[in-house]
């Protein structure tokens, strides 16, 4: 809900609530565990601090056993995040009102307060005032220009100073602070000297709510606190090209946060995506920690083959660089080339055109027996598995459910080797993202519980004309009611028939005093209108009808849903969700394939040789006609 309003707030948004997708990728870097105190010192809408309380819950431990604290600025904001706190069953958690840089309220003894945690997203650019400011001591490496509105690495001080000895930071912070000059470099350097960094992620840009620019991940460790092998060290992703792009905003999936945060834990050198950085190196480049200098995942350039593009020809050095991609899901790529030569393959049906190379590929043997493949993993997976839906009414233990879900599920699928352990992880983790409150609607109130609540949420949807969404699409109608879905249907096409007859007559009779009209067209009479109107206020009264009567039946096959009913409907319904999950992963997966096959056939089909010929073709056919003509 707090999400909603954010993103119906623009910029305004972005000031308080950080999609949900980036924090539960920042909560994955920090590990939370029981015992320990968490802190949010821009703490907005608490999200923060909510997500980290469910990661301590899903790994087992006990989230009562776990201290939650935050500051905010904003008082509307502050007491946004009280009520968050309070609908997601932390009434204790100690988030207080105040400018943490100015006065930061959370101390003991006259000392500021240390954590096991910090995690924030401080609003970016900020101005400060340095006269008077308390606990000077936490800005240690330097002071940031004041109103110059680069607060930012004033905030990653902050955090800095509070942890605890064994204490981690994730933050988020806009790219100038990797690379600004003057006092920022100097407290870059500071940082580096202390060996606090960690590691540097960049995003993509335009996740945030409110602004456009890519952002990155700041990961501090206290003075001492870096495992061994991490020490003098700093671990760049260039995590930027992992995103999903929508209409006004991109989105992290799950699959880009795994991807992430497996890159993070695994410390490990990944050419075009992670490097490790040496603290000598980053001084060389004078503190510099722009982030692509290290870790640069610019795509190689598209190969072209000069023999191909001139005489045709597949060149079998470039069906090599995709053998991996074909192996994966089945494809033998002789099924559609065939040998020209030790260099180059050709086309084997020299007929087919673009247009038939994803048929040929859906119609593969090997593709459809590696995709049968997956989908019998799944199944058995399914059927090991549901039990731990089926018993959450008793259990209630849902995040014990989720984590043991996702791990089976990974453990099963990933082994076929059609899809990766990050694409396997993204489609578990976004279906329990789309069905999670259902779930929790389950473990409270039972199958019935679940089954009520898609009713009301089909029939309010159905009163609520400003719903862009069709409710009718819930696949609970096409299960208790699938009859109704073709007469609806029928009624629905029949009135957007009358209305575009209707606007498209309105148009033409505008025409009719136009001297500028065709002669010939044809121009509907009045009275033929007026019967069309009639025909759709008739439509429009059966539509309704039709509504009422789907209502009506469908609260009567509801009732006659017994417990067991209702169960198998839930277990139906959940698994048809992550069936649609795992097919547009494989879909996605497929597409890769053909996509290689059509660059092929877009580069080298047509080869230049042939191009020549068929050009001297038609200029001997034009010299031709105007010879004939007299002009030769």
């Amino acid at each position: 809900l707090v999400g909603e309003f954010a993103d119906s707030a623009g910029k305004k948004g972005g000031e308080f609530y950080t999609p949900r997708s980036v924090v539960r990728m920042m909560v994955r870097l920090i590990e939370p565990r029981e015992g320990m105190r968490i802190y949010d010192p821009c703490s907005g809408s608490g999200g923060m601090l909510i997500l980290s309380k469910e990661y301590v819950e899903e790994h087992g431990d006990n989230a009562r056993n776990l201290a939650l604290f935050g500051q905010e600025n904003n008082g509307g904001v502050w007491s946004i995040s009280k009520m968050n706190l309070l609908l997601h069953g932390i009434p204790d958690a100690d988030v207080k009102n105040g400018d943490t840089l100015a006065e930061p309220l959370h101390t003991q003894g006259g000392e500021l307060m240390r954590f096991d945690r910090v995690i924030t997203n401080p609003p970016f650019s900020l101005n400060y005032t340095r006269e008077g400011i308390p606990f000077p001591e936490r800005f240690r490496y330097g002071w940031c220009p004041e109103g110059g509105k680069k607060a930012d690495l004033m905030f990653v001080q902050h955090m800095a100073s509070v942890m605890r000895p064994q204490g981690t930071v994730a933050t988020v912070m806009p790219h100038g602070v990797l690379f600004r000059g003057g006092a920022e470099r100097e407290i870059r350097k500071g940082l580096l000297d202390d060996d606090l960094l960690d590691a540097v992620v960049g995003l993509a840009p335009n996740l945030f709510y409110g602004t456009g620019i890519p952002a990155c991940i700041l990961v501090l460790r206290a003075k001492g606190a870096k495992p061994m092998e991490r020490r003098g060290k700093v671990l760049f992703i260039n995590a930027d090209a992992e995103f999903s792009a929508g209409r006004a905003q991109n989105h992290l999936l799950p699959e880009h946060i795994e991807k992430i945060v497996s890159a993070y834990h695994a410390f490990a050198d990944i050419p075009g995506y992670a490097t490790i950085v040496t603290h000598d190196q980053l001084r060389a480049n004078d503190v510099n920690l722009n982030i692509r200098r290290y870790a640069d995942n610019a795509p190689p350039p598209e190969p072209q083959d000069v023999r191909a593009h001139l005489v045709g020809g597949i060149p079998k050095r470039e069906v090599a660089e995709k053998a991996a991609l074909f192996a994966a899901h089945g494809f033998d790529p002789l099924h559609v080339l065939v040998e020209r030569d030790a260099d180059y393959y050709d086309f084997s049906d020299p007929t087919a055109s673009k247009a038939d190379l994803q048929k040929l590929v859906v119609a593969d043997p090997g593709v459809a027996a590696r995709e049968t493949e997956l989908t019998e993993a799944f199944h058995a997976w399914w059927e090991a598995n549901a039990r731990y839906i089926v018993d959450l009414p008793t259990t209630k233990a849902l995040m014990a459910a989720r984590a043991t879900l996702l791990n089976s599920f990974v453990t099963t699928l990933t082994p076929v080797g059609l899809l990766d352990r990050f694409q396997v992880a993204g489609a578990i983790a976004s279906w329990w993202g789309d069905i999670q409150f259902d779930l929790r609607a389950l473990a409270a109130g039972g199958f019935g519980a679940v089954v009520d609540g898609w009713e009301t949420t089909i029939t309010t949807a159905l009163d609520d004309k400003t719903d862009k969404g069709n409710p009718l699409d819930h696949r609970l109608v096409a299960v208790l009611l699938p009859e109704y879905l073709d007469e609806i249907g029928a009624s629905e096409a029949r009135r957007a028939e009358l209305e575009a007859t209707i606007k498209g007559a309105t148009s033409s009779s505008n025409l009719e005093d136009d001297d500028d009209a065709d002669d010939e067209e044809e121009i509907i009479s009045a009275a033929e209108l007026a019967a069309l109107k009639k025909d759709l206020t008739a439509a429009k009264k059966n539509a309704k009808a039709l509504e009422q009567q789907f209502v009506a039946k469908l609260a009567a096959a509801r009732r006659q849903l017994s417990s067991k009913a209702a169960q198998d409907l839930v277990l139906r319904v959940s698994r048809a969700e992550l069936t649609d999950q795992l097919d547009a992963y494989v879909a996605r997966r497929r597409r890769l394939v053909v996509n290689a096959l059509e660059n092929w056939w877009e580069k080298y089909a047509v080869a230049f040789e042939a191009i020549e010929t068929e050009r001297a073709a038609a200029g001997e056919e034009l010299s031709g006609f105007l010879r004939e003509l007299g002009y030769g």
